[in-house]
Order: C-alpha cells, then structure tokens, then sequence
C-alpha cells in the first residue's frame, strides 16, 4: 500500500512542531471521523511562519493513506487561492481593484457589464452570481476558452428579493471571471500565472492546481464509494469499463445521527459554548425558553449556529450552483479533475493551502519575500459587506476574495478587520488565516458531506482557537 506518510517533507516547510497542540488535534481529527471510515482527511497548522501542527487519519483512496502532503478536491476553497493570486498581480501593478475588468479584457464590456470591477466582483456584489444566465451543459463547462467566451457575454442578473441582501455569492461564476482576466494581464495560461507568481515562490507549485496535470490525476483523493473502482483502475480495466463501474455522483443528503456522532459531539471542547449559544438563540426566538437548561445537540442544530438554513433563499441558491440541464457534475471524474473550473474544482494539498494562508496571516511575506505589498494587503482583508447573503444563509462579511473565518467561541477584536478570513468549500473543507494571531489553518477531505450537512470544519476551527489562546 502506498503511503503519503512516507513521502519526504517539502524542503520549504519550516516545522516548529508544538507537542501538545500537535496531540490534541490528531485525537480530535480522529474523533471526528464519526462513522464516515475508512474516510479521513488532514490537516495542518502554522504560526508566525512556522509550522506547528499536522494531523492526518483514514483513507484518502483505496491504495493510498491520508498525509498533510495529499491532494483533495477542496471546492471553492480554490477561490481563495485564485483571490490570492489576484492580490500578487495587483502588488506587482497589473490590476486595480477599481478600475473596470473590461479595460484588461475588452470582450467583457458585452450586455452591460462595462463598468464592472474586480473589486465587486471580489465582494460578490457585481450581479455575476447566476451560472442560470449562461447557456452551459456538462460539457461545456469543462471546456476554459468556450466558457470565457460565455462568460465574456453573460448578462448582468440581480438576485430574488436583491433589497434584502449586500451580496449575492458567485459560486460558479467567480472563477471564470477572475481566471479570464489573470489570462489576460499575464499573457500566461492560467495554470502558468498561478505557477510563476504564486505557488512557485511558496515552494508549493507541485501540490496546487486548477486543472489536475496527467502524471498527478491518480494521487487525488477520491470518496470512498469510489474505492472499488480505484482498484479496478489500478489494475488497468478498460476506460468503458470503468465509466460503466463508477456510480453516479449525488447530493449527499442529511442523515440522522448516530448515537456515536452525539457522543462525540458532546465531548468537543466547543459544545458547551455550541449549548450556551443555541439556548441565547431559543430565547431570543421565545421568551418562555428556561436559561439554566442546555439543550442537546445534533448536526442539524450545531450547523444552524453557523449556517440558518432557514434564511436560505433557494432559488438564489440553484441560480448560482446548477447549470440550467439540472444535471449534476461529477468533479471526482479524471475529465473533470483535469478540467478548469477555478471557482469549484481547486485541488491542492493541506499543507499546500496552509501555506498560502500562513503567507496570508504574515501580512503578505514569506521567508523574507514580500508577495503583497502592504497597501494591497489592507485592502484585500477589509470587509466590503456586512449583511446577508443571498445565496448563503450568512453574512459573510466579505473581503476580496475571503468571507469572514466561522467561529463563534471566541473573543474577537472589535475591529472586524482584523478579524481571520478565508474560504470554505462545498464539502466542508476550509483554510483561513488569522492576521491577529499570526495563524493559519487548513481542514480538507473526502467525506460525502456538504458544508450545509456537517459541522467538523467548525469543531476544529473552535479547538485550533482555544489552544492558541490557551498559550499551550
């Protein structure tokens, strides 16, 4: 069986190793695989530069153990890092924020979006949240140079009951924008820009990509109802024969918790804030609520603490997630791997995302290169909105390319700017940095959950917190 532990440490990866942070969250991370093996994940943790924790658990495919050095398909945690490279073209003077993407981009100016900028774009508060609006199938959406050209010639669409909201998330949108513009400031292919101005000056160029390379494709992690057909690959069946073997992706649906997972829940460091939290919500919805009863919690109850379903207005929701066929995208499948998708197919290693943020979460450095400049770096971490969402059940509280970091355990500065930010994807997985703190944090895996249907991106968020200000 192969191994990912077993690979050499990336040379660039500065390790300060603190023991008992270290500990404590492979316990937790392990704790948290629920019942979902033999799935598991990793994560990674730095302070000031230095990396102070890794922790890994379960199968990241049939043949191959989860590492911090394992790629993921992590979602619209890509965003972020596509919002990254963005923030090094404008340090390096080839983008403003305010200044109109049509003026890099000429093609961009059709059906009224002239005086769009990548500062609204960023904030998700350009009106380019509706995948809907686009003439797209599967297939089309695997093709990068025809979605630009849709993308280029896509109307503006303002988002149901728009008075209520300050945003409206481009799920799908974003990444063809943002990538067709870095194209054309560059002159570079997306992949080659990401390469030259990012991952490469990181040390991280081999475990980062939008768009799988061939000879990498077979090293990512896939989920576990794949693991059949991982062996049948493996031992060189046909392409036919795998199309037919592999079952088709689905919507991963809430299930009732099992007596195990509530044990688990309830013995986190962050379910008595989660209790003290739900029953300040109960009160407030009905003054009857008794104050010295905390009520039991389940997925559902602990994931409302974060994300309120019931704020979610739903047809913003299919706008900006399902192509207008309703048919589903397999982003396991090799074809869409290696496809670019930058808004939802990022695939990069924990430590890899972790690193990025950690470059974040130092105001822009790396071992003595400054990637951001210092102006750009203010910018880029001040939230441009404040209030709902119209696609997310939240606010966001959005930053260029960051939404707000999801904790609700801890103090936090009174000034929201200096508040941790970072990026979530569909799954659950997660990076953020913490400016503040000098921290950053990355969770990634293949469990068949939604972040709408799981609450581990939030229970390790809370520890990785309490342990720093803990001083440990």
């Amino acid at each position: 069986m192969k191994n990912n532990n077993e690979k050499a440490d990336n040379q660039n990866v500065y390790t300060s190793t603190n023991p008992i942070i270290q500990q404590k969250l492979q316990q937790l991370l392990t704790y948290l695989q629920l019942d979902d093996a033999p799935a598991g994940g990793a994560l990674v943790v730095y302070q000031a530069g230095q990396c102070i924790a890794q922790a890994s658990v379960g199968m990241a495919r049939a043949d191959l153990s989860w590492s911090p050095d394992t790629l993921s398909l992590n979602f619209s945690t890509g965003k972020g890092v596509l919002a990254t490279l963005v923030h090094v073209l404008v340090s390096e003077h080839m983008l403003d924020y305010d200044r109109a993407i049509a003026d890099y981009w000429p093609a961009f100016a059709a059906q009224g979006k002239e005086q769009i900028t990548l500062r609204s774009v960023m904030s998700h508060q350009g009106n380019l949240f509706s995948i809907q609006s686009i003439d797209v199938d599967n297939d089309t959406v695997l093709d990068w140079q025809l979605m630009l050209e849709k993308v280029a010639a896509m109307p503006v669409t303002a988002p149901e009951d728009s008075a209520l909201y300050e945003s409206a998330y481009s799920a799908l949108v974003y990444g063809w924008v943002l990538g067709g513009v870095i194209e054309a400031v560059t002159h570079m292919s997306l992949a080659d820009a990401l390469r030259h101005y990012l991952t490469e000056p990181l040390g991280i160029a081999d475990s980062c990509y939008f768009g799988v390379p061939d000879d990498k494709v077979d090293e990512v992690a896939h989920l576990v109802k794949y693991f059949q057909t991982d062996e049948h690959a493996a031992q060189q069946i046909s392409n036919q024969e795998l199309s037919q073997a592999r079952p088709r992706r689905s919507k991963p649906v809430l299930r009732a918790d099992s007596e195990n997972t509530l044990r688990i829940y309830s013995s986190l460091p962050s379910y008595t804030c989660w209790q003290k939290r739900a029953l300040t919500n109960q009160a407030g919805a009905n003054e009857s609520a008794m104050a010295d009863e905390l009520p039991s919690l389940d997925t559902a109850k602990i994931n409302r603490l974060y994300f309120n379903n019931s704020q979610l207005n739903l047809k913003n929701y299919k706008s900006a997630l399902v192509l207008a066929n309703k048919q589903p995208i397999d982003y396991y499948d090799k074809q869409t791997l290696q496809a670019i998708i930058p808004a939802a197919n990022g695939v990069a290693s924990a430590q890899a995302l972790a690193t990025i943020y950690a470059m974040l979460a130092n105001g822009g450095t790396w071992q003595g290169q400054t990637l951001i400049d210092d102006a750009t770096f203010k910018q880029l971490s001040t939230p441009q909105t404040t209030g709902m969402d119209a696609v997310m059940p939240a606010k966001m509280n959005w930053r260029l390319g960051y939404h707000r970091r999801f904790s609700i355990c801890q103090s936090e500065a009174s000034n929201m700017s200096a508040q941790g930010f970072g990026h979530m994807g569909y799954n659950g997985s997660v990076a953020w940095c913490d400016p503040a703190r000098q921290l950053s944090f990355t969770f990634i895996h293949n469990f068949d959950v939604t972040m709408l249907n799981d609450v581990r991106q939030f229970a390790l968020t809370e520890a990785v917190l309490d342990l720093i200000d803990a001083g440990i």
